[in-house]
């Protein structure tokens, strides 16, 4: 008999709230519901009461781990109206904090994936060495989350030619640190039984349901707007798109682990020609006028797209947002149907969507008995993992 188990619509594993509806008979999860849009901001109404340069602060509170993938959309969406091409010191600044942030939110992903399965140790780690970058983040920024570094034209903020060597410095000494996680989860045996060949996203359905980022590339999808469409420095310096073909929460765990390497040698680079650059951050905008822009940009989660219209006057009269979460969520569809109850929490999780709160996950019998509620499904989920540690310690 088919059991349902609600996730949502408060849920700390989703953007926004949505609503999973896992419909499951004993432990298997045979279908699923997914309702998205409990909690409407409003954001794009609220954009065109702004004036452009407020809308660049109002976007970057869209989402509080990637906080700065709105701005970088936005910029790209008014510059592209504009015709505009930024100078080359503030298109270095921009990458440096952009991978900055991807760094930082691939590392707190980790974390939740490491809690999902019980392994607390990991996520201790990623919690203590997110610490570390979100300090770049300040010493660039004077922020650790918001960093308001975007505007219209450039930059607000400069890196000034003294620090930059203790920036190199500190993002050098995270190279150490994504070994460790590389060794912690590309090489252990109990992670690699864990997460192999669960919830496998095929190249096919990736395609399909036109998801983006880590996750498709996961799933064999060579798609990445920084190569694809290049900004900022992405069409001056090297560097490699991770791409992986299982398609499982194991592949997507370690595109995002390979992809901070890719993210420190980009940094790297535009250093080295902030050391040189010795030119302006900005252009002055005064005046907008009609016109349309489109802004993409490759956030930790996926391609963040921003379209813009104006009329003329210092105020958007359209302005459209779409967050890769919104592509990535209706995956589940496929990639939790066939997994296990115990797998559900980290199939639901491995599309890395944004968090929520609160959450609500109860399953009930039908005389209203509590059976389940979420941390128990998170208990669930940590069982399976000391099984397989059993299994695997009697088998040596």
């Amino acid at each position: 008999m088919k059991k349902i188990i609600p996730i949502g619509p408060y849920h700390p594993l989703q953007d926004e709230p949505e609503f999973f509806k896992l419909y499951v008979e004993g432990e298997n999860v045979v279908d699923i519901d997914i309702e998205i849009g409990y909690n409407h901001r409003g954001v794009e109404k609220l954009s065109e009461t702004k004036h452009y340069d407020q809308v660049t602060f109002l976007v970057e509170r869209i989402c509080g781990i990637c906080s700065t993938s709105h701005p970088f959309a936005y910029v790209n969406a008014m510059e592209n109206l504009l015709g505009l091409e930024v100078p080359l010191r503030a298109k270095c600044i921009r990458t440096i904090v952009g991978e900055l942030e991807r760094i930082h939110s691939h590392l707190l992903w980790l974390g939740l994936a490491g809690h999902f399965i019980g392994y607390n140790t990991v996520w201790m780690w990623s919690w203590k060495y997110r610490e570390n970058v979100c300090d770049i983040l300040e010493l660039i920024s004077g922020n650790r989350q918001h960093y308001s570094m975007f505007k219209i034209g450039g930059v607000r903020k400069d890196i000034p030619q003294d620090l930059i060597p203790e920036v190199e410095k500190l993002c050098t000494n995270l190279v150490a640190v994504i070994d460790m996680f590389k060794g912690a989860v590309m090489d252990d045996p109990v992670i690699q039984a864990r997460l192999k060949g669960v919830g496998v996203l095929t190249k096919e359905d990736a395609i399909n349901y036109c998801v983006v980022g880590p996750t498709a590339r996961a799933s064999g999808v060579d798609i990445d707007v920084r190569r694809d469409d290049p900004y900022a420095a992405y069409g001056m310096i090297k560097f490699n798109v991770i791409v992986l073909q299982n398609g499982d929460v194991f592949d997507k765990a370690v595109v995002r682990i390979l992809e901070m390497y890719e993210s420190i040698k980009i940094i790297q680079q535009c250093l080295d020609i902030l050391k040189t650059e010795k030119g302006e951050i900005e252009i002055k905008i005064h005046f907008i006028p009609k016109g349309e822009g489109l802004g993409r940009h490759e956030a930790p989660r996926g391609e963040v797209f921003h379209f813009i219209k104006s009329d003329g006057s210092n105020r958007p009269v359209r302005h459209k947002i779409r967050a890769p979460s919104y592509m990535n969520v209706a995956s589940n569809k496929v990639a939790a149907v066939g997994q296990t109850v115990s797998d559900a929490a980290i199939t639901l999780a491995a599309v890395d969507p944004c968090y929520c709160c609160t959450e609500r996950a109860v399953i009930l019998d039908r005389n209203d008995n509590i059976i389940y509620r979420y941390n128990d499904l998170i208990k669930l989920s940590q069982q399976k993992t000391e099984g397989l540690i059993k299994k695997l310690v009697k088998q040596k």
